[in-house]
């Protein structure tokens, strides 16, 4: 019956497209570089450059100058300019959980987890999840690539994968540019890079940096109290590129950043939400969010003929997160927690390209290995005033081999097939975690063991010397089959199946006892798409088009139950289908029109939770519809320049923030519908005027202030008098100038 309705609605969608010709589009990024055709828009989503209207995959492609306009400055906003791209967070801009047409880490919140959305940084794999939270500037392009990516990218790529392309020095002369602003909030902001050539074409160096501080975004009422959302950000990256003959390209990148804004608002205990504005809180102890994040990368290019291409990216990246967030939403001391953990990671890629007549191959093989080192504190209102400690160490190493190759069948007919073979191996170690005795913020008197204790917590004498340990292996296949189709007038249609993978997990929740520490399964995506891209009207019109089938099985979820204790499960069987529409039309000289459309089905086949069977319910996070619509109108010519008007529009259907819906568990106090945020759409818009030199910018987004929750967590079915709710971010308004040299 799914497949039935997933068809007739594909029919129906080909069908509007055939006769209009106006529904979908890639959004401009940047011009091809030369033989990749007149307006055309590179991208490496295939690990090779090609014109993203002859990539058979969904793809958004999103150029620096494109983030401008829309207002996007920080990775979290990436959600209004993608179909079926959600973000959420408990923590604000602080460890974004990507989800891609319905596939997401859900309701897990601990940072030790992998993403199922895999996320990059110039092809580099970002295993921990508070990196992900990155402001975006000097960038050349984002590219979002929807669907598993179990080739190509590797593990930890069921839903998809996210690469975010810096720019990197031209080895010619020198430019740069300079960019402040000044918005509501007291916020200021402050961007900039310079590029100089040192040897013309043969070397160049970039610098790049970001800054803003603001005050929080949601007012305390508490007396004294710091306001939630405060923004306090620097970042720094330098990219060096040697070119010292024609087929030798390396480019060296070091970066660095740090944030140390407030908490994100929460709205917990009901008593001391009542009169409050929906951008309001009552809370006497916000705290603050400290990360940081640095890395190093070395990018050789090595060409050894016009057909066979080396390339070679090695990364060492670290940073570590201190997150002190009071989550009750009041001024008691209900639940404080401490989240603490600090990250390294290598990895090494070896990757061979060859171009022949008529027959294209991408192979390699990767190794990657990350750490992380937690220690958590969770303040309870315990008799006396107390809660628990908890440390351990987890180690990831994934070795993979693979290998994907176009076939021209006929001058218009391709075949793809592809293959990787991954050994993905982890361990979770050195793990203690005691009951104690201690107020928020002073000594703790260590009173009990409870990891390991495989009992209720506080049965166990509190030993100092107590550890625990496990460890996992897995070992996949994943790969793609994919047949495309160029007609006459060069619109591609294309067919796929792709098998997507995500790594077994350990429970990073469990600290109430040892019980509930064990590897899960991993996850398993096998999803079948079609879809078509092209131009038409002269090239005015870029349009694409895809539908898709996933059979989802053993999303890793949190099942928090009373005590409080957090168990990680599989949910044995989903399934999600849906079509995306995305479309540019320059509908006249100085007017551009951007449209897209997510429409997304998403069912629990087989899911049971705290006795509860929740079969049938939608998955968290996955709205049934998403839609943006915007344009950019160059109103007048002005003093040797011009100004533009650009507002655009996000809508985004009911979704829910939990796997239960709107069920509750039997004889649980659990109110789950309060866990969901109801249909809305948001305006953003902004006025400017510009010329080859300046641009002056005004700006306002969610212009209507849209009252919006963005992330909700059930607390009460674990023994807490209120559910945990995040607000998402009120009206922002503001003015830029920026200076190109």
């Amino acid at each position: 019956m799914a497949r039935t309705a997933f068809s007739r609605a594909l029919v129906v969608a080909l069908a509007i497209t055939t006769s209009t010709t106006a529904l979908a589009q890639e959004t401009t990024a940047r011009p091809a570089d030369e033989g990749a055709g007149d307006g055309d828009i590179v991208v490496t989503a295939q690990r090779r450059e090609q014109s993203l209207l002859d990539v058979p995959l969904a793809v958004t492609a999103l150029g620096g100058d494109a983030l401008a306009e829309r207002g996007i400055t920080n990775s979290a906003q990436l959600g209004e300019a993608v179909p079926n791209l959600q973000i959420n967070s408990p923590y604000g801009d602080t460890q974004p959980n990507f989800s891609l047409r319905g596939i997401g880490v859900a309701n897990e919140y601990n940072s030790n987890q992998a993403s199922p959305v895999g996320v990059y940084l110039d092809d580099v794999y970002l295993a921990p999840r508070t990196s992900h939270g990155m402001g975006l500037f000097d960038l050349d392009r984002i590219e979002v690539l929807r669907g598993p990516q179990g080739t190509l990218f590797g593990r930890n790529t069921t839903g998809g994968a996210i690469n975010f392309i810096t720019k990197k020095p031209d080895l010619s002369g020198g430019d740069g540019y300079l960019q402040v602003g000044y918005a509501n909030y007291n916020t200021f902001t402050a961007q900039g890079a310079a590029e100089v050539t040192l040897a013309e074409d043969v070397a160049g160096l970039r610098i790049a940096g970001n800054y803003a501080n603001g005050d929080g975004k949601i007012k305390n009422i508490f007396p004294g109290g710091r306001d939630a959302n405060s923004v306090d950000t620097l970042q720094g990256r330098a990219s060096l590129r040697l070119k010292p003959t024609e087929t030798l390209d390396i480019v060296l990148r070091a970066y660095g950043g740090r944030d140390r804004g407030t908490q994100a608002a929460v709205h917990g205990l009901l008593p001391f939400r009542t009169g409050l504005k929906f951008f309001e809180i009552n809370e006497n102890s916000i705290g603050e969010n400290r990360t940081d994040a640095w890395g190093f990368s070395a990018n050789v290019g090595l060409e050894l003929s016009d057909q066979l291409s080396l390339t070679s990216i090695t990364s060492y990246d670290g940073g570590g997160q201190h997150l002190q967030q009071a989550s009750d939403g009041s001024p008691l001391d209900v639940l404080n927690i401490t989240w603490r953990s600090r990250y390294r990671q290598f990895s090494q890629e070896l990757r061979g390209n060859y171009d022949g007549e008529g027959f294209n191959l991408v192979a390699g093989l990767f190794y990657g290995y990350d750490s992380n080192v937690t220690d958590n504190t969770f303040n309870l209102p315990l008799p006396p005033d107390g809660g628990f400690f908890q440390h351990y160490r987890q180690e990831r190493r994934s070795k993979a081999v693979f290998a994907q190759a176009d076939i021209d069948l006929t001058d218009q007919l391709v075949l793809t097939l592809g293959a990787r073979y991954t050994n993905d191996k982890s361990r979770y170690e050195d793990a203690f975690a005691y009951l104690f005795v201690g107020t928020l913020g002073g000594p703790q008197t260590p009173i009990a063991t409870t990891v390991p204790c495989p009992g209720v917590a506080g049965t166990c004498a509190y030993d100092p010397n107590a550890r625990f340990a496990i460890r996992d292996t897995n070992n996949a296949l994943t790969g793609r089959v994919a047949l495309s189709y160029t007609l006459d007038s060069g619109t591609l249609l294309y067919a796929s199946y792709n098998r997507g993978y995500r790594a077994g997990a350990v429970n990073g929740g469990g600290y109430t006892s040892s019980s509930g520490i064990y590897y899960i399964e991993p996850e398993r995506v096998n999803a079948y798409e079609v879809g078509m891209k092209g131009k038409a009207f002269d090239r005015r019109l870029t349009y694409a088009l895809s539908g898709f089938y996933y059979d989802y099985s053993n999303q890793q979820l949190q099942d928090t139950r009373p005590g409080p204790v957090s168990f990680l499960v599989n949910a044995p069987s989903s399934e999600v289908y849906g079509i995306e529409l995305e479309t540019t039309l320059r509908a006249a000289e100085g007017f551009r029109i951007d449209a897209s459309l997510g429409w997304l089905h998403s069912k629990y086949k087989e899911l049971s939770l705290q006795g509860t069977d929740l079969s049938g319910n939608r998955l968290p996070f996955a709205p049934k519809l998403t839609a943006q619509f915007g344009f950019q109108w160059d109103v007048v010519p002005v003093a040797d320049g011009v100004v533009t008007f650009s507002p655009n529009v996000a809508y985004s259907s009911q979704q829910y923030f939990s796997p239960f819906n709107d069920l509750n568990a039997a004889g649980t106090p659990q109110d789950n519908a309060e866990l969901q945020q109801g249909a809305n759409a948001k305006v953003n818009m902004s006025l400017s005027w510009s010329n080859d030199r300046f641009t002056l910018r005004a700006f306002a987004d969610n212009l209507f202030n849209r009252k919006t929750y963005g992330y909700g967590l059930d607390l009460r079915g674990a023994g807490f008098p209120y559910n945990f709710l995040v607000p998402a971010t009120p009206r922002t308004y503001g003015i830029s100038a920026r200076m190109n040299f």
